[in-house]
């Protein structure tokens, strides 16, 4: 059956379809096994620089802001510390980090299943007996479930760091007065909301690329849109994600 073009209700029972297949039983359980450590791997250290190289500057860019902003104003030039770290934290760091790896992550994993479907790798494996769903997707949305919020998690250590860098040695607070901020009015819900948006923005990453690449019809043209898709459906679906859950758990 031909995919409809730009059928969202028809994408949406495919994906939810699919998704079901997915997290059926395993067939052998050590095949399942090596490639959720193999995607552990290419998702957690092959995104380890790109998260450091975004954190710090999202961090440095946050205090030198709101050191610009607090020039000449009553407020304790310490609440610098104590913004980039609440910052960092509730939404910087999941979203951004989240948002850049829909793109490297994402459009890596719609690229791979894609052109195994295209040079019916897909269909011989079916041929076999083997659950394609399952042992394509299921590994791929399991190791970015584990492996995407510990990047997260690094990411806002990182962001503070990179606020210390910019602020600290270029004078415009001294060290004493950032780690104090970053020590004043801490609420540990925050860091419960920043778990909480991790674990749903790696599960819309890798579960929308994963689909968009194992349903890509055509050939290698419709094998980069399938990539594309997957980057900017994901992004979409992440932000929308984003204001319901900050909506959600600020109330």
């Amino acid at each position: 059956m031909e995919r409809p073009k730009y059928n969202y209700i028809y994408d949406i029972g495919q994906y939810l379809i699919m998704m079901k297949r997915s997290f059926s039983r395993p067939e052998k359980l050590s095949m399942y096994w090596k490639e959720t450590m193999r995607q552990m791997n290419d998702i957690g250290i092959g995104s380890l620089i790109i998260v450091c190289l975004i954190s710090v500057f999202i961090g440095a860019v946050a205090a030198v802001q709101f050191a610009y902003q607090l020039d000449g104003q009553l407020i304790p030039r310490y609440y610098i510390g104590y913004i980039v770290r609440d910052l960092a934290l509730i939404e910087l760091s999941p979203t951004i980090t989240c948002l850049v790896l829909a793109g490297k992550v994402g459009s890596n994993m719609a690229a791979e299943i894609g052109g195994m479907r295209q040079k019916e790798h897909i269909d011989a494996m079916e041929v076999m007996g083997v659950n394609t769903a399952a042992y394509l997707v299921m590994p791929k949305v399991i190791a970015g479930l584990a492996v995407i919020p510990i990047l997260v998690t690094f990411s806002a250590f990182v962001a503070i760091f990179g606020g210390y860098l910019a602020s600290v040695p270029t004078e415009l607070l001294s060290a004493e007065e950032y780690f104090r901020g970053l020590r004043s009015f801490f609420v540990p819900y925050n860091v419960f909301m920043m778990y909480v948006k991790s674990f749903v923005f790696a599960y819309i990453l890798t579960s929308v690329s994963c689909y968009q690449g194992y349903f890509v019809t055509g050939g290698s043209i419709e094998l980069g849109k399938a990539s594309t898709r997957a980057v900017v459906f994901s992004d979409i679906i992440i932000l929308l994600a984003d204001y319901l859950i900050a909506v959600l758990l600020t109330r």
